[in-house]
């Protein structure tokens, strides 16, 4: 009896990390071709923003990294910093809402901005022209850190809370990453945009096809050892 359970069991296991190993090669070929797709928006020639009545249905995977081009003048005195950890080290990103040629409000990550620099960030005057890839916004905060807004502190970049602590009004509901700019000072360093997805499906599928493999392996040893089921005669 206990040798049918556990040769039940070890099926079941056998079953249970086959159709978990098909699930990740299913994953890989949805992570593979969103690479593709991103690749090919960040790569493309910078397009018109989503118009305002778009704004109720924008979405990571219908907009998020597309490259994006938009006219209009930075709001002044109207700048916020967002924690950030980059390759360059510990700042802010530097986010400033512009007025486009529509009037509608738009928040622009103009760049990284490293802790101890001290020196002059004001957005450019008059009339200007930003490209970069539009980006989802970060609501609350990041882990273990939630936004504080009424103490001006930001540990993401959460557009509409970001737009109530500054009295934006209505605004898009994302931000643009303006790329970098070769006429503009070193601070605010813009274009530095991490686009990068983790992809470790095929080693998770590779375990647990291994794991379905030593199930059947142990279902084999079982039906077939010598000893299975044999009485036991102690003296």
């Amino acid at each position: 009896m206990r040798r049918t359970v556990f040769l039940v069991a070890l099926a079941l296991a056998f079953c249970g990390f086959t159709a978990l190993g098909v699930w990740q090669v299913q994953r890989l070929h949805w992570k593979h071709a969103l690479i593709a797709r991103v690749d090919a928006r960040i790569h493309a020639e910078p397009a018109a923003l989503p118009a305002r009545k778009d704004w109720p249905q924008a979405s990571a995977a219908r907009d998020e990294y597309h490259r994006v081009v938009v006219t209009g003048e930075y709001l002044r005195n109207a700048d916020t910093r967002v924690q950030a950890v980059t390759e360059r080290g510990p700042g802010w990103w530097l986010l400033t809402p512009l007025r486009d040629d529509g009037g509608d409000a738009i928040l622009v990550n103009r760049g990284f901005v490293p802790s101890d620099w001290n020196g002059d960030v004001a957005p450019p005057v008059g009339h200007i022209r930003v490209v970069g890839l539009l980006r989802m916004s970060e609501p609350n905060g990041a882990f273990l850190h939630r936004n504080d807004p009424t103490h001006d502190r930001w540990y993401s970049r959460d557009v509409a809370a970001i737009a109530r602590a500054r009295s934006l009004g209505d605004i898009a509901p994302w931000f643009v990453d303006a790329e970098r700019d070769a006429n503009a000072s070193e601070w605010p360093a813009g274009g530095m945009t991490v686009v990068r997805f983790r992809d470790q499906h095929l080693q998770y599928a590779l375990t647990w096809f291994a794991l379905a493999a030593l199930s059947l392996f142990a279902v084999w040893r079982v039906y077939t050892s010598r000893d299975a089921g044999r009485p036991r005669h102690h003296a």
